[in-house]
């Protein structure tokens, strides 16, 4: 199968490529920068560059998140993914793998499945991250093959959540890091995911029946129990135990993309924060965090 990679040279692109090579696909893919650049944001720039490629099937892994600007994202996300889902239905694309999140669901008190709508309410900045979630998936929906992958927090190479990363910056008290707001050791619930897991899980939605599928690990846990680990994975000072929890951070359950073969290597954060090959530095002009937009 011949497949377009968007947004190739963020973290989950860069563990994508090879392994649809190595599954036997014939990879292209685009980013801003790199031998193939073209910038989501410019419909008549999609189109082209998807018409040339004339893919089987499409891979929407874009984001913009290294400067930590959640208007960017979220043009991106409505924006760039409505141009990239016209340029593949000119050209008669059918399948359609995208990238969403799994903390945009309605409030509750046990981890979500997909069942549960996404968050009709909330207060900004949350509410535009919904709307802007809401935008792709129903975007992305008007393929007739379309597979939507909810990922957790993502951490592992190229996120904010590595070594020398954002989260440590800010878990540190460097005062550029402020922009991620608090991180709350409190009763707010949270699920992960490796980059290498979510990579993995995109490789075998290209063949998933269409529809929305978490793709977290198996320990969906509150602040007070990760961050510590996670401080002492990233050798920074834990933060102190506060009480509470926003409704909304409830976790989320994998059991559909288990039902479909998908496992993460990393079933737990307790381990896979430790893992240094896994969480190893990126220190070379990334930034905060280097997923990116083409």
């Amino acid at each position: 199968m011949r497949v377009l990679v968007a947004g190739a040279t963020g973290a989950v692109g860069r563990q994508l490529t090879p392994r649809l090579e190595a599954a036997g696909h014939e990879v292209v893919g685009v980013s801003r920068r790199g031998p193939r650049p073209v910038d989501v944001l410019d419909a008549e720039a999609v189109r082209r560059v998807v018409a040339r490629i004339a893919p089987d099937a499409v891979v929407h892994q874009l984001t913009d998140l290294a400067g930590a600007d959640g208007a960017a994202n979220n043009r991106v996300r409505v924006d760039g993914t409505r141009h990239l889902v016209d340029a593949a239905r000119a050209v008669g694309v059918r399948r359609i793998v995208a990238q969403s999140i799994s903390w945009a669901y309605a409030p509750g008190d046990a981890p979500a499945d997909e069942s549960v709508p996404l968050d009709p309410a909330g207060e900004p900045p949350r509410a535009g991250i919904v709307a802007g979630v809401r935008a792709l998936e129903s975007a992305v929906a008007e393929l007739p093959e379309a597979v939507v992958l909810r990922y957790g927090i993502l951490y592992g190479p190229g996120t904010w959540y590595a070594p020398g990363g954002a989260v440590a910056a800010a878990l540190a008290g460097d005062p550029a890091a402020r922009f991620l707001g608090s991180l709350a050791a409190d009763d707010s619930v949270s699920s992960f995911v490796h980059v290498a897991d979510a990579a993995e899980a995109a490789v075998r939605a290209l063949d998933w029946p269409p529809g929305a599928y978490n793709v977290v690990d198996d320990e969906p846990a509150p602040g007070h129990l990760w961050l510590p680990v996670l401080a002492s994975a990233l050798r920074v000072p834990a933060p102190v135990r506060t009480e509470g929890r926003a409704p909304w951070a409830r976790g989320a359950l994998n059991t559909r993309a288990r039902a479909l073969g998908w496992a993460p290597a990393r079933a737990s954060w307790r381990t896979g924060f430790g893992d240094q090959g896994a969480l190893r530095a990126v220190r070379s002009g990334s930034g905060p965090g280097s997923e990116d937009r083409p």
